[in-house]
């Protein structure tokens, strides 16, 4: 048997915000895989969001973040070993383009995993008829389980912010039932109605349970409406202006506070799972199938299922009994 891995380089082209907090899951079980091992994250070609925004929440799970590492530029690399010639127990390469492979694998490494050219060039193979599902995370953590020889458990704890902490207790104190709702989406056509979550909201206040609003950035404009709808919810991610102030800890901070949420397919739905929210995700015009969270435990509401692939399709209904059955 081959012993635990010292070192890991886990090797990705680069990472907005928005495809770093997709990735987390992976990152939570990478560390649960090797509690022990130095992790480096490799942006081989662009920057990394793990080295900026959220360096404090990954803060014990990636040690050490290497940004634009020349594999955009493959000459110099094939005239001298890429990272100075560093040696990594394991290798992950989360990516499927062969000639970054091939440089890959110029690093003196003892295990190289990796899904370009049909697994042809990895050093661990899945079992024949092995189909790459639609999901990029799930496709990073099936390299994971290759290299780990054991399930995906991402549940290694995020560091969260003490003020974003305090600031999500203060908000949202020890007692009821919290209910998040993330009405927004970066395309409204994306988002659920919001009457249809303001409808949803005065449901859960029947059944004794308090609303939540976690709204971003570009969605200050409905803050009016809501409040004056549904006056009894909170609105934790408000600043003292009145307007969505955007903190990637903060909505997780709350996220932990929550019963349950409701997201539409988007960022927030991410975020929410990275706090290990049970959430309902409601899709429309794109495919669950590629885009649905990670979270530990969800429901996944697809308008199709309901006639349309508008998401106006979606009931009510058909969510607050979602809701029902996570809380269940």
């Amino acid at each position: 048997m081959e012993p635990s891995p010292k070192s890991v380089l886990v090797y990705v082209g680069g990472d907005l915000v928005g495809d770093a907090v997709m990735k987390l899951p992976f990152v939570r079980a990478a560390r649960h895989a090797w509690p022990d091992a130095h992790i480096t994250w490799c942006a081989g070609k662009y920057k990394s969001a793990f080295a900026t925004e959220l360096a404090p929440l990954v803060s014990g799970l990636i040690d050490e973040v290497i940004e634009e590492a020349g594999f955009d530029r493959p000459l110099p690399l094939l005239l001298r070993r890429p990272l100075e010639g560093r040696h990594f127990d394991l290798v992950i390469d989360t990516q499927r383009g062969v000639p970054a492979t091939l440089l890959l694998h110029r690093i003196r490494h003892r295990l190289l995993v990796s899904g370009a050219a049909d697994f042809y060039l990895s050093g661990a193979k899945p079992a024949k008829g092995y189909e790459r599902p639609a999901a990029m995370v799930r496709q990073m953590l099936d390299l994971l389980e290759l290299a780990s020889g054991k399930t995906a458990q991402p549940d290694a704890p995020l560091v969260i912010d003490p003020e974003a902490r305090a600031a999500a207790q203060v908000a949202l104190p020890e007692g009821p039932a919290y209910v998040g709702f993330a009405p927004g989406a970066g395309g409204r056509q994306k988002c659920w109605p919001l009457e249809n979550f303001i409808a949803l909201a005065d449901q859960q206040i029947a059944c004794g349970r308090v609303p939540v609003f976690i709204l971003g950035p570009g969605e200050g404009d409905w803050v009016e409406t809501l409040r004056a709808a549904v006056p009894d919810a909170l609105f934790p991610t408000l600043g003292d202006h009145g307007q969505p102030t955007p903190s990637i800890a903060l909505t997780i901070a709350v996220g932990q506070r929550l019963a349950a949420a409701v997201a539409n397919d988007a960022g927030a739905g991410h975020i929410l799972a990275a706090a290990d929210t049970p959430l309902v995700s409601l899709f429309g015009p794109t495919p669950a199938a590629k885009f649905a969270p990670s979270a530990l435990r969800r429901e996944i509401i697809e308008a199709q299922s309901f006639g349309a692939p508008e998401m106006k399709a979606i009931p009510v209904a058909a969510v607050a009994a979602a809701v029902d059955r996570l809380l269940g």
